[in-house]
């Protein structure tokens, strides 16, 4: 394909089946098509066909290996590849598209030919327009040697597009080709005729070089310089073009690069073998080495390491990892060796998840696009219809057949609708793969447009401005007593025996400011519901628990304090008594995450307003808001209760999104106009929400909308230049104001501008912005 006008009629061909309805994306050569189930992929095939291009059917998706498009300057054999994901309404979905190996090699031959063409035109144009160009270096015959070379370029350096306006014409179509190929045609056509029959051939004869077209003249005029020169343009510029686009897909390609292709298996008796990654299965445990790729999702069984996750989820740091710990597939292995448990193979995996999405959202259009392309659906024909009138025009006004000729040539070069259709595909392959890169996972268009426009975000607190675990934040031992660490080690001794949250956290807490072996044994355990724990450690009586009704008069001054100020903060309170005496205070929370503040604040720069909505208990979410400088409150909300504040917000014409990462947020999600899930969060609220945050950061919250708005802005851009382009040079080619060479040029220029103007993107950055203090954050849970 090679300009909008394509897309449109590939589009309009597989639309006139029943109930079909499809998506072509230029820039990646693919067409997202849904179809009710009784459709056959043949007869999707066969619309393709029709349209004038060809297509092939290709096997099922494989399990192991991604499948990415490759990025191409012409539609490939296109392959139907099932999506894994079941649509609402239970219609197929297919992609058209090949492999990666496939049309990887595809394309590089194809660049290697266009490379080749490219060369050889310009070596025999050159001469050409060098001659045409400088009337003091045209020597005796110089026309008929301009001939000779310009012939080749005429016919074989224009074939493609020669080839592609009949194919074209076959099936009652016009495009970009069908313009080019007719200039071409047309500019070489009068000078064989001037050449041969209007006493252009005479030796001797000298012509100026005119940048504009001049009515006056005769027929000896030659236009070989326009014959050699639209054919030369037109090349270089799809030339450069097909290299910048390739540029934009290596988000995709760099997604597929990470798969492992092999993986060290461990049998049941031990022994070690090396199988393709494709036969993996789940439940079959893997040998991961340092420097290794984790070959897939799962769960260390046993070693530790640190796990680079940043080509995965964008995550700087690197993650530490043991026993129990979960893995994500591609993930570079920084340490130790680890030994791990598939619990996700092929398509299942995270890394599939995310090459999945980023592809779904290059395959869409925005608004502004699909409008673009309906224009461009009828603007070929119209300008072929102008050429024609022009050219009337100017003979009926008594001017030279050369300028009308010249002119008529110059309405159907400078008219390429190419810049239309890469106004947005370009901007999304690009924005898409950098938004990947920087841990955010965009929905398509729809979701950028929505996102650039939201005003209010709606947050979740457990899980998403918080931990979502239960956190031992202060400790606070009797003056005289034990001390801080002999009370952390009786303890984490007696909560090993409880399965209570609250008690996990104390003895994780313990485990961690001591050290695992020094935890003693505890006899004589008993548990006591909404209480606490006891037990006996080395002869002494300790206990667990919550406060009593009134404890306050029964401790020290210390204590009571930090009591007062715990329970100030929301935290839930544990009393650690040892022989019936109090000897510390335990201050237990869930705690915001480290970057909540800066991300709520961030968000409130960009003129987005924050609302909490949380089930938890008044007194904590009051107290996270306050943290975080949110003035909205909504407490103890059930799922429901959630989407009901969504619907009221949007109903006072709100444009409302919903950052949660749980079951209870899916509801609000799929409700809001925009869903925005943590990528850690659970399965139901990343398929409900539009744009995933894949490293659990809720701080790229802000990256997203900076992300969606740079990219709108950049989409808009682009249309502006391309409508304006053709709206300013045809009128200036049909009054003679504009070459054909010069008109070569500015087409190719168009389409550079615009892809150029989107690689911006690639290497886009999100500002910096200077933040206020960070705060540990509250929680609470009772026991």
């Amino acid at each position: 394909m090679t300009c909008a006008a394509c897309v449109n009629r590939v589009e309009k061909k597989l639309g006139r089946l029943p109930g079909v309805s499809a998506t072509v994306n230029l820039a990646t050569g693919r067409a997202r098509v849904r179809h009710p189930p009784g459709t056959a992929p043949d007869a999707l095939v066969d619309a393709v066909v029709r349209a004038g291009y060809t297509a092939e059917l290709s096997p099922p998706a494989m399990e192991a290996e991604l499948s990415p498009p490759a990025v191409e300057t012409e539609l490939p054999p296109p392959t139907l590849e099932p999506e894994r994901v079941t649509p609402v309404d239970a219609s197929p979905t297919y992609a058209v598209g090949g492999t990666e190996g496939a049309q990887d090699s595809r394309a590089a031959r194809e660049r290697r030919a266009e490379r080749h063409r490219l060369l050889v035109t310009a070596a025999l144009s050159l001469p050409v327009l060098v001659l045409s160009m400088v009337p003091a270096w045209q020597f005796r015959n110089w026309q008929w040697l301009c001939f000779v070379l310009t012939a080749p370029v005429a016919v074989w350096s224009a074939w493609p597009f020669h080839r592609r306006a009949l194919r074209g014409l076959r099936h009652a179509a016009a495009t970009m080709d069908t313009l080019v190929s007719l200039g071409v045609a047309a500019s070489f056509s009068w000078s064989v005729y001037a050449l041969f029959l209007g006493g252009a051939g005479e030796p001797g004869m000298r012509m100026p070089f005119e940048l504009l077209p001049a009515a006056g003249g005769g027929a000896h005029h030659v236009y070989l310089e326009a014959a050699v020169g639209v054919p030369l343009s037109v090349l270089a510029g799809r030339f450069l073009e097909s290299r910048a686009r390739h540029g934009t897909g290596a988000a995709l390609r760099s997604l597929a690069s990470l798969a492992v292709k092999d993986v060290a298996v461990r049998d049941a008796d031990g022994t070690e073998r090396r199988i393709p990654a494709g036969r993996l299965r789940v439940g079959q445990e893997f040998v991961v080495r340092p420097g290794e790729r984790v070959a897939t999702d799962g769960v260390v069984v046993s070693g530790t390491s640190a796990l680079d996750l940043s080509l995965v989820t964008g995550e700087s740091e690197p993650v530490a990892a043991g026993p129990g710990a979960e893995v994500v597939g591609a993930a570079v292995n920084a340490g130790g060796l680890l030994t791990v448990r598939a619990t996700a193979v092929g398509a299942g995996t995270r890394l599939a998840r995310i090459t999945r999405m980023v592809t779904d959202a290059q395959a869409g259009k925005a608004r502004a696009q699909r409008l673009a392309d309906a224009a461009a659906g009828v603007f070929v024909p119209v300008v072929l219809t102008l050429a024609v009138t022009v050219l009337g025009f100017w003979l009926g006004a008594g001017a030279a057949p050369e300028a009308a000729v010249t002119a008529a040539v110059a309405v159907l070069v400078v008219a390429c609708p190419c810049a239309l259709g890469l106004a947005t595909p370009t901007a999304l392959l690009a924005a898409t793969g950098r938004g990947a890169r920087l841990g955010v996972l965009i929905g398509g268009p729809r979701a950028l447009e929505t996102l650039r426009a939201v005003d209010t975000v709606v947050l979740d607190k457990t899980g998403t401005l918080t931990t979502g675990r239960m956190t031992v934040t202060d400790v606070t031992a009797a003056p005289g007593g034990l001390g801080r660490d002999g009370v952390l080690r009786l303890a984490g001794a007696v909560e090993g025996g409880s399965e209570h949250p609250l008690g996990r956290a104390v003895l994780a807490y313990a485990r961690q400011e001591l050290s695992e072996g020094e935890l003693p044994r505890v006899t004589d355990f008993r548990a006591t519901p909404g209480q606490g724990v006891r037990g006996v450690v080395e002869g002494r009586e300790v206990e667990v628990c919550t406060p009593g009704a009134d404890p306050g008069g029964a401790l020290p001054e210390a204590l009571g304090r930090a009591l007062a100020e715990a329970e100030s903060a929301a935290r839930t309170v544990v009393l650690v008594r040892v022989d019936g005496v109090v000897e510390a205070v335990l201050a237990v929370g869930d705690v915001l995450r480290p970057g909540s503040y800066r991300a709520v604040d961030r968000l409130r720069r960009l003129g987005v307003r924050p609302v909490l909505a949380t089930g938890d208990r008044p007194a904590v979410a009051h107290a996270v808001a306050a943290d975080l400088g949110i003035d909205e409150v909504h407490a103890r909300c059930t799922p429901r209760d959630k989407a009901d504040l969504v619907g009221r917000l949007r109903a006072g014409g709100r444009r409302v999104a919903v950052l949660g990462d749980g079951v209870n947020d899916a509801a609000a999600l799929a409700r809001a106009d925009l869903g925005i899930a943590m990528g850690r969060g659970s399965d139901a609220a990343i398929g409900a929400a539009d744009v995933t945050l894949t490293a659990g950061d809720i701080t790229t919250a802000a990256v997203a909308v900076r992300l969606a708005r740079r990219t709108m802005a950049t989409i808009r851009t682009n249309l502006v230049w391309a409508f304006g382009y053709n709206a300013l040079a045809v009128p200036l080619a049909a009054v003679g104001r504009i070459g054909p060479m010069t008109a070569a040029v500015a087409m190719s220029f168009s389409s550079l501008l615009v892809v150029g103007n989107s690689l911006r993107l690639r290497t886009w950055e999100p500002a910096r912005v200077a933040t206020g203090r960070g705060r540990a954050g509250a929680g609470g849970g009772g026991r």
